[in-house]
């Protein structure tokens, strides 16, 4: 093992790696329930303006620019630890929120499973916690 892997596996130096467009993963995860919220993006900025300022920042693919989670809605993430995979090319934030996270009106992104007995078929297994239309104006 080289000395730089055994580094970024094993030591304590926050190295994260970017991908060949900048960006690393990054999941959103409730520090009370466990509950993913969502997954995204996030560039250096958005990562540096993240752990300098505790509010959740990431990097809009389509959008390309930044966005705070809540700018919007007013459901912001307050980042209360980040966790690093052992490449370091994975985050898990760890946040506490308020009602609804995802921008459908779901407090998680992850509202539906696939069904095990017919797997082109989703079913719910969550409801809305709040209403988007009033939250985003559509």
């Amino acid at each position: 093992m080289s000395a730089d892997k055994k580094e970024i596996e094993s030591g304590t130096n926050f190295t994260p790696k970017f991908d060949d467009n900048g960006l690393i993963t990054a999941i959103a995860q409730d520090v009370n329930t466990t509950e993913v919220l969502m997954v995204a993006y996030m560039n250096k900025e958005a990562l540096d303006t993240t752990i300098r300022t505790g509010i959740a920042t990431y990097y809009s693919r389509s959008r390309k620019k930044l966005w705070k989670k809540g700018e919007q809605s007013g459901h912001i993430q307050k980042v209360r630890q980040i966790l690093v995979d052992c490449d370091q090319d994975c985050l898990i934030l760890k946040v506490s929120v308020d009602a609804g996270q995802c921008h459908v009106g779901y407090q998680s992104c992850f509202y539906r499973a696939v069904k095990i007995e017919n797997s082109e078929k989703l079913e719910f297994i969550a409801e809305k916690t709040y209403d988007p239309e009033s939250a985003y104006g559509d």
